[in-house]
């Protein structure tokens, strides 16, 4: 199947909320999404807005989709740029200029088609795109034990860096953040 690979624009959000739930319906949702069902589908109408439409100023946030022809969506993930010395989405300070990946979702009858590769090509041309900030690195967070995802992220190119973060709600589970390098140009 044909998927456009393109950002998401405000148009959009009746069907990323819809892409998002289904996401958080997934059998893996509970170790690949800090959020559930239940607290997303009660966000109102203008949360789902402002996530499809994308921010810019202090915060550079685009969420990237997978359209289908007759215009289902079939994938996403969405990309954060922190800027050295600004608070990371943790709370502390990013050390550089980095994108930070979240959302990352494929449909289950899509996965292994090479449509996450898609999606994560995108995701990081428009990161290196940036003119400011310059980015040097994207990194993500995986769950302990989501190796469908962690051995994903290595074929792209991703290596844990060896920093580790509690799994918020479940404090015996850690999350791996994994890195990649992102030459000039």
């Amino acid at each position: 199947m044909n998927h456009v690979i393109r950002a998401t624009t405000a148009e959009d959000w009746q069907r990323t909320k819809g892409l998002r739930l289904d996401a958080l319906r997934d059998p893996v949702a509970k170790i690949a999404f800090l959020d559930t069902y239940e607290a997303a589908s009660a966000q109102p109408d203008e949360h789902w807005q402002e996530r499809a439409a994308g921010a810019r100023g202090d915060m550079i946030a685009q969420q990237f989709v997978a359209e289908r022809p007759d215009g289902g969506l079939d994938g996403s993930v969405t990309v954060l740029i922190e800027r050295a010395g600004r608070q990371d989405v943790f709370g502390g300070p990013a050390l550089v200029d980095q994108a930070h990946l979240v959302g990352v979702f494929v449909r289950p009858e899509q996965r292994g088609t090479g449509l996450a590769r898609e999606l994560f090509d995108a995701a990081i041309t428009f990161a290196r795109q940036l003119d400011e900030p310059r980015v040097a690195q994207v990194r993500l967070f995986v769950h302990e034990n989501n190796a469908r995802a962690q051995a994903f992220y290595r074929r792209m190119g991703f290596a844990r860096s060896g920093l580790t973060v509690p799994m918020p709600g479940d404090e015996a589970s850690v999350e791996h953040e994994m890195v990649l390098s992102v030459p000039a140009v």
